[in-house]
């Protein structure tokens, strides 16, 4: 069970050519750096998104797909850019999904309405979904010795987590100092670097296809994708329309066909038997599930440390390191981990430090930020040792002309994750807050407005002022306090559900080495 073994002939590369390639690790480099933006996006608005209220004022639906619509648009195309990698070439593809990313910055950098903001959102998602699946894919035909591959991966996986964790940091600070939309202007001159140094660098890779591109598959996989964010999204909220449940619903019927299709297809978008293999889905499993939980984490943090303790946006970024910083040791510990202990045992440790997490954070009863620290030091330890050892297992378990797959599959878990995190937890926790907003001072426009969202509490008890919005910043402190503890339960529930099925599924004794 430990490999899947090869279907199609060899990448267009010599054959037996085994020799570590010179400049790896500066291509490695300039992988990391776009990696790191576009994981810094998926997470940079946390921190921007009181300020960007204060400017734009969204409504509370706005405000949501302001925040998750980039990673589930990203998210939904990832497995559509990873077969486009494959066939025409992932440097190629790299190159133009980041010179979109450059382009889709200045879109949402100079918006001056939602609107213009959610689409700006949509395109960094589409840029970021040609970039990622080629990061991953081009670092197992780059590095041919396994050692080096796993701490290439290693590398890789720590600027994906430490990105998406630093990314209220550096978003903070340039709010404070330059307004919301300097954390989109600060893409521009990375992207202009970047893709300079990826024309110089990088060399191409394409695996012989016999077939055209299933453009039917690649709108199922979209569509299904975006579907099912859509369902949970709503569904989650409570109370859903018809028309929600019968999106979730569709959701589940376009990806069973999508998923057909490739079972039936000689040339697939995502060969759907890698699942087969019990190490591939375990660690499918593993990145969804640790990013679900590290993305609602700091989305959630984040709004409690600026509207519940009034930090500033800098402030509030500040005190998100430790989850960057434990998140670096963890990916970077992990591959000399990996060389010692099982993948079992690796996968299982990450994902259960996480529930521990989740575990701590839902069991006191008021929450302090030293308390927060030990929780955001147990999240990014446990993202950082899980999505390290599962990248490891996906890149292990597939043959180099699927790597293209392999890339797509980690990546739309890494995405997914962080998008469906915000959404559904995101969503359940916006519900019980509002559940919990009783005895509220206020009537009309005001009531529905503190109601609404925590941030909507505190701009009525800044306008209000005196008592009464002392009492009103009060109740939502309380009830984003309590609702927060229940969320806390659900994730911890969810996580540790993963942990043990994960545990269960890989085979014991599987190594994370890949044959050539």
């Amino acid at each position: 069970m430990g490999r899947i073994p090869p279907r199609e002939p060899a990448l267009d590369r010599p054959a037996g050519r085994l020799e570590p390639m010179p400049g790896r690790w500066a291509m490695l480099a300039v992988l990391c750096c776009s990696l790191l933006l576009v994981a810094m996006d998926a997470t940079i608005l946390n921190v921007a998104l009181p300020s960007l209220i204060d400017h734009m004022e969204p409504s509370p639906m706005q405000q949501l797909w302001i925040v998750d619509l980039y990673g589930l648009v990203l998210g939904g195309l990832l497995i559509t850019c990873g077969a486009i990698s494959d066939r025409y070439g992932r440097k190629r593809l790299f190159i133009a999904g980041f010179v979109l990313f450059g382009l889709a910055s200045v879109v949402a950098a100079t918006a001056d309405d939602p609107a213009q903001l959610i689409a700006g959102r949509a395109l960094l998602g589409v840029g970021g979904a040609m970039v990622m699946p080629s990061t991953l894919s081009l670092i197992r035909n780059i590095f041919t010795d396994d050692h080096e591959r796993t701490q290439a991966i290693g590398i890789w996986a720590a600027v994906a987590g430490a990105g998406a964790a630093i990314g209220p940091l550096i978003g903070g600070q340039l709010v404070e100092r330059f307004g919301w939309s300097a954390a989109f202007w600060l893409n521009v001159p990375v992207v202009v670097l970047t893709v300079t140094a990826g024309l110089w660098l990088l060399p191409e890779y394409r695996a012989p296809q016999h077939g055209r591109l299933d453009w039917f598959s690649a709108v199922l996989s979209v569509l299904g994708v975006v579907a099912l964010a859509w369902g949970i999204k709503h569904v989650a909220k409570g109370e859903p329309a018809a028309l929600d449940v019968l999106i979730l619903f569709a959701a589940f019927a376009l990806l069973a066909l999508f998923a057909y299709r490739q079972l039936k297809s000689p040339d697939p978008l995502l060969d759907v038997r890698l699942f087969r293999n019990r190490a591939f889905t375990a660690a499918a499993l593993a990145t969804l599930l640790a990013m679900l939980a590290i993305g609602s984490a700091l989305f959630l943090i984040s709004l409690w440390l600026q509207y519940i303790h009034g930090y500033t946006p800098s402030e509030a970024g500040l005190r998100t390191v430790p989850a960057a910083i434990a998140t670096l040791l963890g990916s970077l510990c992990t591959p000399w981990l990996l060389r010692r202990v099982s993948v079992r045992f690796l996968m299982g440790f990450g994902l259960f430090t996480l529930a521990g997490g989740f575990l701590l954070l839902a069991a006191v009863s008021t929450t302090t930020y030293p308390l927060v620290a030990v929780i955001l030091v147990a999240l990014g330890i446990g993202d950082g040792v899980a999505i390290t050892t599962a990248a490891a297992v996906l890149v292990a378990a597939v043959p180099p002309e699927r790597a293209g797959q392999a890339g797509a599959v980690e990546e739309t878990n890494y995405e997914l994750g962080i998008g469906l995190g915000v959404a559904l937890l995101g969503s359940i926790h916006g519900r019980l807050f509002v559940t919990h907003m009783t005895d509220l001072p206020l009537t009309g426009d005001q009531l529905d407005t503190a109601r609404g969202s925590v941030g909507g509490a505190a701009y009525v008890a800044h306008d209000i002022g005196g008592p009464t919005g002392d009492r009103v910043l009060e109740i939502a402190q309380h009830a984003f306090d309590s609702a927060l503890t229940t969320t806390s339960w659900i994730s911890a529930g969810l996580v540790g559900a993963v942990a043990v099925l994960t545990v269960v599924l890989v085979p014991r004794g599987f190594r994370a080495t890949a044959s050539h």
